[in-house]
């Protein structure tokens, strides 16, 4: 079957290219670590990246291609401005920006941004890219809320198909900076990369319960390595379970009832969120984040080239 596009999820760090037939199975991909932060200017640029990559994968000239993420940041290819929450699958792809001075169609998606007051979902906040992942969820029945975790973790409520509002959680960054940049990185060492889901869960039980603490809990990893070395627990997976613990907290202040989320992640992640989930009694269901980003990029296709 011929392509009908192809579809790029251009993140800061990592590149991912789909090519699509006309109802959205994948006739080829490619992936590489060439995302916004490795482009150079020099060397082609954008331009050369992405027609390299359909070269490799003998998509026609003629192939449109429809690209979310970071590429369509301020420091990207081509700016794409934010739409406004409640932003919906159609409203997000009407707002796409034409790459200018292309041989072939090349589109960008914009991210979202929210401000203060919008249905009580809190303050100034921005995304690029999750929102094509929470499109390729398709509709949810009323309220629902949706986690995407990672360096900057994103709370998302959706109903029907809008985004009507979302909350980030920089849980990643965080523990990036305590377990490499303060006094416990003496503690954390090695363990920075191991899950140890006991340790993880006394700690995520006690952040969660009790957030006012948390920075206090985190000392206690330190002073605990000094005053109890024979005490069995994993430094880093404590660090990791009160900082998930504080973001869980936060996320039921924000949003109340969380409901059964929608958990988009893989591998160490979706382990780490799943026991979070589970020490909190919070069923959710589990959904492929690249099979979700490549289904939303398929329907802003639709609505882009019909």
């Amino acid at each position: 079957m011929s392509p009908f596009c192809a579809a790029v999820d251009w993140g800061t760090s990592s590149f991912r290219l789909f090519l699509l037939d006309a109802v959205g199975d994948v006739l080829a991909e490619r992936r590489s670590g060439e995302g916004m932060s490795a482009v150079r200017e020099g060397e082609g640029g954008f331009a050369a990246v992405l027609e390299r990559h359909l070269a490799d994968i003998a998509a026609p000239a003629d192939c449109p291609v429809v690209c979310c993420g970071m590429v369509g940041a301020r420091q990207g290819w081509v700016e794409a401005p934010y739409v406004e929450t409640p932003a919906s699958v159609a409203g997000i792809a009407a707002a796409a920006m034409r790459v200018p001075q292309q041989g072939r169609p090349v589109f960008i998606l914009p991210g979202v941004a929210q401000r203060p007051g919008v249905e009580g979902h809190g303050g100034f906040d921005v995304m690029r890219g999750e929102e094509t992942q929470i499109a390729g969820l398709g509709a949810q029945r009323g309220r629902r809320l949706a986690c995407l975790p990672g360096t900057h973790s994103k709370w998302i409520a959706v109903e029907g198909e809008t985004i009507t509002g979302f909350a980030t959680f920089v849980t990643g960054d965080l523990y990036a900076a305590a377990a490499g940049h303060t006094i416990l990185k003496h503690s954390i060492g090695e363990t920075a990369d191991a899950f140890d889901r006991e340790s993880f869960a006394a700690a995520f039980r006690a952040a969660f319960e009790r957030p006012g603490e948390a920075t206090n809990l985190m000392f206690e990893i330190r002073a605990r390595g000094l005053l109890d070395p024979g005490h069995s627990f994993e430094a880093g997976s404590t660090l990791s379970g009160l900082l998930v613990g504080l973001e869980l907290a936060g996320v039921k202040s924000r949003f109340g009832d969380l409901g059964r989320p929608v958990l988009l992640a893989a591998g160490r992640l979706a382990a780490v969120y799943e026991a979070a989930f589970a020490e909190a009694g919070l069923p959710c269901d589990i959904a492929d984040a690249d099979a979700a980003v490549r289904r939303g990029l398929f329907a802003a296709a639709k609505e882009i080239l019909r």
